[in-house]
């Protein structure tokens, strides 16, 4: 049963499908006032005390949300984030958290910043400051949160990892941890062609170190405000994003661990987490399994 209220101005949606780890309020225009952005959907997920407690919660935003709890997206296919949770809770091995689930408008457009084949790019600068700004102000001041940076993390996969990642070195002020699972971190560097010509060793064409993306993140990264966790499979059967998409997730994840221990004093199991799945590929289904862990790390009970 679902029932409509108003919440900070807004429309939204108040439904429960059942999952025992909590409950949603949906907005599915959501146009916050002063902003330039477009209405867009997003899905708060609520611990299922929610309404019962007096309780804060840490949150954690992820890109691609039409995808987290139900199928949806280009490959129809689902995190099933609800059932993730409903495990974890169960067991008590993590926080009760607040998941903001933000559907993307123009996803090519809005989780770039750098040419990439023929697709619109461009927007993440403007995304990044929405949700950083217009979106977490609107949720902080909206729900019981705990809004500080180590309280929030931010989560995406493949272009939406991409952009997780250059939204929390734009602002960690706002976002504190990072996930980003298979990132497209070749993004503006390695095009079809480049692909097509790399040596066997997979050494792509251009250094990760020279790129827009870490001219961005530099300062952020030199002062070490972030928690970051990295990750990728190395399955290479089943189709071109395992063979190409994921093949470069991995080889560009690889030079931004390096880069991120050998030039910006980051270390492994401190403030850097690194994960290669050797049964994972370029799907939900990995992405799923992998948040078990993700979750565990940062909010573990």
């Amino acid at each position: 049963m679902a029932e409509s209220f108003q919440i900070g101005g807004q429309e939204a949606l108040c439904h429960d499908p059942g999952f025992w780890s909590g409950f949603f309020h949906s907005y599915r225009h959501l146009k916050i006032e002063g902003t330039i952005s477009a209405p867009r959907t997003v899905h708060v997920f609520l611990p299922r005390e929610y309404d019962i407690s007096q309780v804060r919660y840490p949150v954690v935003y992820f890109n691609d949300g039409n995808t987290l709890f139900f199928p949806g997206g280009a490959y129809h296919k689902t995190w099933n984030l609800g059932s993730v949770l409903n495990r974890l809770y169960l067991a008590q091995q993590i926080r009760k958290l607040i998941i903001v689930a933000v559907v993307p408008i123009n996803r090519d457009y809005e989780y770039t910043h750098a040419p990439v084949w023929d697709s619109e790019w461009g927007g993440l600068e403007v995304y990044s400051t929405y949700l950083a700004k217009d979106l977490k102000g609107f949720i902080d001041h909206q729900y019981r949160t705990l809004p500080e940076p180590e309280n929030t993390l931010i989560v995406g996969a493949s272009h939406g990892g991409l952009a997780a990642f250059y939204t929390a070195a734009c602002h960690p002020d706002a976002f504190g941890n990072v996930a980003a699972l298979s990132p497209s971190f070749w993004v503006g560097m390695d095009s079809a062609i480049e692909w097509a010509f790399a040596d066997p060793k997979g050494r792509f064409f251009g250094d990760l170190s020279d790129s827009a993306l870490l001219s961005v993140a530099d300062p952020t990264l030199r002062s070490h405000l972030l928690k970051i966790y990295l990750d990728w499979g190395l399955v290479r059967e089943g189709g071109s994003h395992n063979e190409w998409i994921e093949e470069r997730a991995t080889v560009r994840g690889r030079e931004m661990r390096d880069l991120l221990t050998n030039t910006y004093g980051y270390r492994e199991g401190e403030n850097l987490f690194v994960v290669e799945d050797p049964i994972g590929d370029h799907t939900e289904e990995s992405w799923s399994r992998r948040i078990e862990d993700v979750f565990k790390l940062f909010f573990r009970a």
